[in-house]
């Protein structure tokens, strides 16, 4: 079975939530699995995350920010810096196949600012987004998506 790795933040627990239903979906509908790094686990452990990528990865990302409103009034990218370093770190970005964007819609135009930030930043795309928790639609269409640039790298 194939696996696709991610690496991803998760603080309230609802990526972490989203991306095991998504493993779950890809293992019944393309037979392969997710394997799902939260950086926030690997601070905790006293893991560094200063290390070299060798393989394709996706990466998830809420967005924590401070500071105006998040446009023009300014933004802070607070409590997921660590998925940034990491990424930042060596050729790490030049693995990443893109982003997927999570967060609150109540929090208006900065509801997933922050992963448009990186895929501008590291040059990679956002797939996609989704909001809290995320719903079967979501997670059908993520799918779909994350499936898609598979194989669009493989070709």
């Amino acid at each position: 079975m194939q696996t696709i790795q991610v690496y991803y933040i998760s603080l309230s627990g609802n990526t972490t939530s989203f991306l095991k239903d998504l493993d779950h979906y890809f293992q019944q509908e393309y037979q392969k699995r997710l394997r799902y790094i939260n950086v926030k686990d690997l601070i905790k452990d006293k893991k560094s995350i200063a290390f070299e990528i060798k393989k394709h990865y996706f990466a998830f990302l809420p967005s924590y920010l401070e500071g105006g409103n998040g446009i023009d009034t300014g933004d802070t990218e607070i409590l997921t810096t660590p998925l940034r370093q990491m990424i930042a770190y060596s050729k790490n970005r030049e693995y990443c196949l893109g982003i997927v964007g999570s967060g609150n819609r109540n929090f208006n135009k900065q509801f997933c600012l922050t992963a448009y930030q990186y895929a501008k930043e590291f040059g990679f795309p956002v797939l996609d987004e989704f909001e809290l928790k995320g719903t079967e639609t979501d997670i059908k269409r993520i799918a779909e998506k994350i499936d898609r640039r598979l194989t669009e790298v493989s070709v």
